[in-house]
């Protein structure tokens, strides 16, 4: 392949896809769940059991990150996206045959240890192929791929095993239609492998790293991966924590302690900061922590306002909550052509600054917010769902832009990885920490409320008596979704004000095809 352009857009195109392919499989199993507890013999009353499933996959997604993008930089970028897509041909193979738990969980895991390797390894690739001034467009397009995994998931998942399960020679060839949710992941992945091949550059990196820092990598990978096992809990109505909560994060912190030891003192790091613009790429880490949190939040908190105050089912609640999540990549693709005219940080900071005006008109939402309309006639849950998804879609390219400008090529892969796990540990620690607050809110709440009893009193007044006491909770959910929204403005606008300290645009006299 001779033409240049060409073969950078086909790189790019593979690569994307791949990421895209990726974070559909974080949310595949979400419509499936049920049907795969019951193939594996997990009764549906103990559904608990089967969160590894989920989560499995997002703690190897996180916790592989930062060593398989620093292994980009050390011995380029194709070869890891190759090994990246085996990896997780053969962790879905695994979870296609599994036929218990622990091997499912341990495919997941694989899948996602590999999976979470291709989006920093391909945002590092973008920085290889583009010029400063013209490869935030491409970000955005990969940025987008990631967040449209996000919002066709489910979908996705649903609707591949229904396919095949609707086709005799199919299911006759395997009837628990779910399992084809993976085999199908391989001719997609040898595809994109044949691709990748083809169109990027192979060998190392021009400004290739030193030594790879496996002991760094590891630890940091076990923090991580502590952190997510800490703070996920099954039951947060009776604590905040789980009951292994409290230990495993003072691991965690032990761990992190011992990170940072290791990284000051050894001759091999994970990340040198040597030649790094540590206020721009410190402050970058804050603003892509702050929109990860506020994704989360709003993907939790938007499903459960209309599963609790409006009575919705799951689908009808996915379907409120897809004004968001259609807004959020519009918002990617749009923030990447801005950013490329008027640079990374009035991109960011605007995006920002427009997220935390849309949660904070949420905030304000009444009971009534399905009938509730602003002044010109625009329905107030889609006006203001789209602007917050829309706001935090425009951080996501300049964000990615702006690490790989602060930081040498040599280290373009794990500064990548860097701004991802930023984000995904808001995303955990954010909804951990807003879940925490909403439930204690609702206890102060409902704390004096007398549940009301059919003893001595007449059934007239006892209907009233529940009726005010339906009211009253229903108020008391109101307040602590409010509240919960009004803290996610408060976070978005202090991201806004962070992306004040990225650097400013690339004078043009820089600009190169």
């Amino acid at each position: 392949m001779t033409d240049p352009a060409l073969r950078r857009r086909l790189a790019i195109g593979a690569a994307g896809a791949a990421v895209l392919l990726a974070a559909l499989d974080a949310y595949v199993v979400v419509g499936l769940l049920i049907d795969m507890v019951r193939d594996l013999g997990i009764p549906v009353n103990r559904l608990q059991r089967a969160t590894p499933i989920v989560t499995g996959y997002l703690l190897g997604y996180v916790a592989g990150m930062p060593l398989l993008a620093q292994l980009s930089d050390r011995f380029g970028r194709r070869l890891v996206l190759q090994a990246c897509l085996v990896g997780f041909a053969a962790g879905s193979t695994v979870t296609a045959i599994a036929v218990g738990l622990p091997v499912l969980v341990g495919g997941r895991v694989l899948q996602g240890i590999a999976g979470g390797a291709l989006l920093p390894v391909t945002m590092a690739l973008v920085a290889d192929l583009w010029t400063e001034r013209r490869r935030s467009t491409a970000l955005g397009v990969v940025g987008a791929a990631q967040e449209l995994g996000s919002v066709l998931g489910t979908l996705y998942g649903v609707a591949v095993a229904a396919a095949f399960g609707g086709w005799r020679f199919f299911a006759d060839i395997q009837p628990e239609s779910w399992r084809w949710v993976f085999w199908v992941n391989l001719p997609l992945t040898l595809l994109a492998i044949l691709i990748v091949h083809v169109s990027v550059p192979g060998g190392r990196p021009a400004h290739p790293a030193g030594a790879v820092d496996v002991v760094g990598g590891a630890l940091l990978a076990a923090a991580l991966g502590l952190l997510v096992v800490a703070l996920y809990n099954p039951d947060p109505a009776s604590s905040v924590l789980p009951p292994w909560g409290p230990v495993t994060l003072a691991a965690a912190a032990v761990v992190v302690i011992c990170f940072v030891l290791w990284e000051r003192h050894s001759a091999t790091r994970l990340f040198d900061p040597a030649d790094v613009r540590m206020g721009s790429f410190l402050a970058t880490l804050g603003v892509s922590f702050a929109a990860g949190a506020a994704l989360l939040v709003t993907l939790v908190d938007v499903e459960l306002f209309a599963q609790t105050l409006l009575d919705m089912d799951t689908a009808a609640a996915v379907a409120m909550l897809s004004r968001f999540l259609i807004a959020l990549p519009v918002g990617a693709v749009l923030g990447g052509w801005i950013a490329t005219r008027v640079g990374e940080r009035w991109v960011s900071a605007a995006g920002l600054a427009l997220a935390a005006a849309g949660y904070l008109l949420i905030s304000r939402w009444p009971l009534d917010v399905l009938s509730a309309e602003y002044v010109l006639g625009l329905p107030v849950l889609d006006t203001d769902l789209a602007v917050a998804g829309v706001g935090l879609g425009l951080v996501i390219a300049p964000v990615s832009s702006v690490v790989l400008r602060v930081v040498p090529p040599a280290r373009h892969g794990i500064a990548s990885a860097a701004v991802v796990i930023a984000r995904m540990t808001g995303m955990l620690v954010g909804v951990a920490a807003l879940t925490a607050w909403g439930l204690h809110r609702f206890n102060v709440l409902t704390a004096d409320l007398a549940t009301p009893l059919p003893i001595g009193v007449s059934q007239d007044e006892f209907a009233r008596q529940v009726d005010h006491y339906r009211q009253a909770l229903s108020v008391a959910l109101l307040t602590q979704y409010r509240e919960v929204f009004l803290i996610t403005a408060v976070i978005c606008a202090a991201g806004a004000a962070l992306s004040l300290l990225l650097p400013g645009r690339v004078p043009a006299a820089t600009k190169t095809t």
